[in-house]
């Protein structure tokens, strides 16, 4: 792919990151239209309580995190020795399928069928998207494949998030949703379009892609990503409760409140990418420091209706920056099988995502207040730290006993 023109290598890199900013929308507009669609889905249990209403209809959000951890693995396996870009296209025709669904489905129950198989694609997109992504891009350019992929994503919640959630509030969030199929339906064009050819790994099946899950370390840092991610998924899938009931303002400030989390996530991607090609270890552990920090100043700022804005940037910048990080680590991880590897992070960071929204669902149940899934980030960011820091330990430790046998044998 070296001999592409600048012209094409970019235009190449804009089609894949349009897929991920159609996976944006169609992943994060339910947190701004989380009310809505729970008034509209359960009227029985928002009659009763509107905030059991909420957290019930975040069940949504939880059957999209686990399609994502079903289909990743499973595509991966399946489709190893499918050339990337018929994958990559194949992906954004079922993405187009399952966002129809989901706004035609009757029934919350449907519904959430729906949305798990809207998911089914969105780890192996990103798996098979990003490697592409990096093979335009050049040697060295793991975490910066990705990051071009996850722009499309952060820049959905910048622009289209707030844009579709706020249709959704004025037409409906069926209507929301049959707009970001038309989105998935025009990227796939424009995927098949521009971006080259690039031939199946010669090595890959799926015996080969499913041996990585022999590696403790792979299992250590998909739950690293699991555990530590989930406290921005217990924040910002409650995101709108907290901007109406917590800091006061109106239905029309939520989408003002995701554009900050956009902007947020967009530079946190950015960064992520760059530094993480650099020293990965150093932004992992401090990366999940400063997440950590985040969570718990945000628990703070979210009462002010002036500071809530701050407090959502740096939720959304902390977060962001460990994205290329994992992904970086986990295909640094599994080398035999990059494939597995990339789309294992997307179903550790939708495992987050499913706990998150149900343990911050819980919590808000029980009575706590919208402001408790902050709190609930905190201790799952410190256990991502914890093992984070045991997977890079164990590394080191590899290392070292691999460099005595190595000096033990050129002795003998």
């Amino acid at each position: 792919m070296h001999d592409l023109t600048p012209v094409r290598r970019w235009t190449a890199l804009l089609a894949l990151s349009l897929g991920g900013f159609g996976i944006g929308l169609t992943e994060f507009v339910a947190m701004g239209l989380l009310p809505d669609i729970s008034r509209d889905l359960l009227p029985g249990l928002w009659a009763e309580s509107s905030s059991k209403a909420v957290a019930h209809g975040g069940w949504m959000i939880t059957a999209y995190a686990l399609g994502v951890v079903v289909g990743a693995p499973t595509i991966a396996a399946l489709t190893a020795r499918l050339p990337r870009k018929t994958l990559v296209v194949a992906l954004l025709a079922l993405f187009t399928f399952g966002t129809v669904a989901s706004a035609l489905a009757p029934g919350f129950w449907l519904v959430l069928v729906a949305r798990f198989v809207a998911a089914l694609p969105h780890g192996a997109y990103f798996g098979a998207a990003g490697l592409v992504a990096a093979a335009i891009l050049g040697p060295g350019s793991h975490a910066k494949g990705f990051a071009v992929v996850l722009g499309g994503l952060t820049a959905a919640n910048v622009v289209g998030v707030p844009l579709i959630t706020r249709l959704g509030q004025a037409a409906g969030w069926r209507v929301a949703y049959l707009v970001i199929a038309v989105m998935f339906a025009l990227t796939l064009a424009f995927v098949a379009l521009t971006v080259p050819r690039q031939p199946a790994d010669p090595a890959g099946s799926p015996r080969a892609e499913l041996r990585a899950f022999r590696s403790p370390q792979v299992w250590l840092v998909a739950s690293t990503g699991a555990l530590g991610f989930g406290g921005f998924f217990a924040i910002d899938s409650y995101i709108a409760p907290v901007t109406t009931h917590v800091a006061g303002l109106g239905e029309s400030a939520v989408p003002w409140v995701l554009v900050a989390v956009g902007l947020g996530m967009t530079v946190g991607n950015a960064l992520g990418g760059w530094a993480s090609d650099r020293n990965l270890r150093r932004s992992v552990l401090s990366g999940f420091v400063v997440f950590i920090v985040a969570m718990a100043l945000f628990a703070v700022l979210a009462h002010n209706r002036y500071t809530l804005f701050a407090g959502a940037f740096i939720i959304g910048a902390t977060g962001l920056f460990l994205g290329p990080a994992m992904q970086a680590r986990l295909i640094g991880v599994a080398p035999q099988a990059q494939l597995m590897g990339a789309a294992v992070n997307q179903s550790a960071m939708n495992i987050a995502n499913s706990l998150g929204a149900a343990l911050g669902g819980a919590v808000i149940a029980a009575g706590w207040g919208y402001i408790a899934p902050s709190w609930v980030g905190v201790g799952l960011g410190a256990l991502g730290l914890v093992l984070a820091a045991a997977s890079f330990g164990l590394e080191a430790r590899s290392r070292g006993r691999e460099k005595a046998e190595r000096e033990l044998q050129t002795v003998r």
